[in-house]
């Protein structure tokens, strides 16, 4: 069987997406890690970055001899999957990226940090903030949230991906959006669609961003798809 990458959102973990693990278990040899800082992964001492977890992937193949795969990531998991397809293209076959945010700028990450304020979150969403504090242990759920807004605030000041580096990623990727995400504009992810030499794209109905919301049946299907089975 051919091996298949699963890689989560920001403030995210493995964990969320073992359903889908299952899923597709069936026709790949799944691996799904957790990136730096995330889940149970020590806390780097560098600041979060798409390179940084991007090298933190490469580094992960290289253990597990994964020559090369396709990459399926969620949302920030998609972004990583993408600049991997982009700076290392003999390690990545195909990707494809759900609810993934391509636009950033100032504004736009300014807007996203707002969501990010762990004392608000305790205040307002406190059984949320209580499933962040075990998705990350021993690591603390604060510094993950504040290590990701300085990121997006990096991405607001200088995106990864320009718009020119799509144009230049060579394998095949396809592009999913709910139909009800309220995070990820269509605008954005038909413009890179449109960029890309061998781009697809789809939209999943009564979908909104997160991902314990997706229709995971649904999910699989179009990844199977795309990568043959």
């Amino acid at each position: 069987m051919q091996p298949l990458i699963l890689l989560h959102g920001a403030i995210g973990s493995s964990a969320q997406l073992g359903k889908l693990s299952r899923e597709l278990s069936r026709s790949f040899r799944v691996y799904v890690p957790d990136l730096a800082g995330h889940g149970s992964r020590e806390m780097p001492i560098e600041p979060f970055s798409i390179r940084l977890f991007a090298d933190d992937i490469l580094r992960f193949m290289e253990r597990e001899q994964i020559a090369q795969a396709p990459v399926f990531g969620y949302s920030m998991g998609g972004y990583v999957g993408m600049y991997l397809a982009r700076r290392h293209p003999e390690k990545i076959s195909k990707v494809i990226t759900l609810a993934t945010k391509y636009q950033w700028s100032e504004e736009i990450a300014a807007k996203e940090i707002k969501m990010l304020d762990p004392d608000k979150i305790e205040q307002k969403l406190p059984a949320f903030a209580e499933v962040l504090r075990e998705r990350h242990l021993p690591n603390d759920w604060k510094e993950v949230l504040y290590k990701t807004a300085e990121m997006m605030t990096g991405l607001g000041r200088d995106n990864a991906l320009k718009e020119h580096d799509y144009a230049t990623v060579a394998c095949r990727v396809l592009l999913l959006l709910g139909d009800r995400d309220k995070m990820v504009s269509l605008e954005e992810t038909i413009a890179v669609y449109r960029a890309l030499p061998d781009g697809q794209m789809g939209m999943l109905p009564h979908t909104p961003h997160p991902i314990e919301q997706v229709n995971t049946a649904m999910l699989a299907f179009h990844i199977e798809q795309l990568i043959g089975v």
